[in-house]
């Protein structure tokens, strides 16, 4: 069975956290979406590309979720979240899948 990308699986853990609270109006459950994808994101990362990328990948996943907060002010909450889940996507494949086709 193929894995979900683990670029895709960080982007749509945003992604998903904001939808699920924002639709349920349950903050409490989006944070487990997102909590639940981090950990899967961070454990592929971690196999991919080692400890140390897995951290910093990490660190810029809890970073774009934090980010997204004052940015949804400025642009709107949904662009904030969409660049945040963008950003950490990109990040994600130059690290973790970029260097392993090299």
């Amino acid at each position: 069975m193929a894995k979900v990308p683990s670029a895709l699986v960080a982007a749509g853990g945003l992604v998903g956290g904001y939808g699920v609270a924002r639709w349920t109006r349950k903050r409490q459950l989006g944070g487990a979406v997102l909590a639940v994808a981090g950990a899967a994101a961070a454990q592929q990362w971690r196999e991919q590309a080692g400890g140390k990328a897995a951290g910093a990948l990490t660190a810029a996943y809890v970073a774009a979720f934090a980010g997204s907060h004052p940015l949804a002010k400025k642009v709107g909450a949904w662009p904030a979240v969409f660049g945040a889940a963008g950003a950490v996507a990109l990040a994600s494949w130059a690290v973790a899948v970029a260097d392993r086709n090299a």
